[in-house]
């Protein structure tokens, strides 16, 4: 081995090595300040009582609710919206509207979270008000529908990119059999972009837990656990944005620590998955290529 691919080989694996070693740390950071907190109350009671600092209960449950329910909601709304205007700029609009398109979809993934919320506060939240009469419009459908738009342009361009990939032997052999834009679709590009489309959704997911902004600004932040998409509700972000804002040393403080590591974990069961796609990816692909050199 040439000696500047094995110093680029050390240096690549000390970044690894720091990289998981940051991440543990973290973790440990949260397990330690949590600690006055989990020798009074166990895991099993945080994740599943109600939040009721007065009667000593600090449970976060309606938090893991209210971002299961937004969250889930925004998945919802932008899957089919992503995959659509995915399908629409790969396959079916004239070249020049698919650029134009394109370059509108990477614009939205510049555009800072709080202009979301801004647009969702004097604009969706008047018209859910006003269309279902009910609450004060900051609900689990406002918040969902803003996270939507959120999260598609990041489904949209994984989405493409998955779509570009998909092996131009097996589409030129569809277009030599006749085959119309529709066979193509449904018979090629989807199947072959089955695992593109699947990390898409996962990194949407990621990036959707993850955020603060909108669910802090359109959801309501009430402390309850929804019974429908109309009512308000706080996530975990949010309660963490909100206790730290108002108090450092109480009881509640430490419970952002339990928040914290609800989303670690959360965010780390979706990256393994990932990897683990990776992987199978690799793995089949290597298989396929070791069957043809025989």
């Amino acid at each position: 081995m040439r000696p500047e691919a094995q110093v680029s080989r050390i240096l690549f694996l000390a970044a690894t090595v720091v990289g998981v070693l940051l991440t543990l740390a973290i973790l440990w950071f949260m397990v330690r300040l949590g600690l006055p907190l989990f020798s009074t109350h166990s895991l099993r009671l945080l994740l599943t009582q109600d939040w009721a600092p007065d009667r000593g209960l600090y449970g976060i449950f309606p938090f893991i609710c209210g971002s299961g329910a937004v969250v889930s909601l925004s998945l919802l709304l932008a899957f089919p919206l992503s995959l659509g205007n995915a399908v629409l700029i790969h396959l079916l609009a004239p070249r020049h509207l698919a650029r134009i398109l394109y370059q509108m979809v990477k614009m939205m993934t510049g555009v800072p979270t709080v202009i979301y919320g801004f647009v969702g506060i004097f604009l969706l939240v008047p018209l859910v008000r006003e269309w279902f009469s009910r609450g004060s419009g900051m609900s689990v459908l406002s918040a969902g529908i803003l996270l939507a738009l959120l999260i598609a342009p990041t489904m949209i361009l994984v989405f493409l990119e998955s779509f570009a990939a998909v092996s131009t032997s097996h589409l030129r052999a569809l277009e030599a059999l006749g085959g119309t834009r529709r066979q193509k679709l449904v018979h090629v590009i989807l199947p072959g972009a089955r695992r593109g489309i699947i990390t898409g959704f996962l990194l949407a997911s990621g990036r959707a837990v993850g955020d603060t902004m909108i669910a802090l600004m359109v959801a309501g932040n009430a402390v309850a656990t929804p019974e429908s998409i109309l009512d308000p509700v706080r996530t975990l972000t949010a309660h963490i944005a909100l206790v730290m804002a108002a108090d450092f040393d109480s009881m509640e403080f430490k419970t952002i620590f339990a928040c914290g590591i609800t989303l670690y974990l959360w965010t780390a069961i979706l990256t393994l998955s990932l990897r683990f796609l990776h992987f199978k990816a690799t793995k089949t692909s290597m298989q396929v290529g070791h069957e043809q050199s025989f």
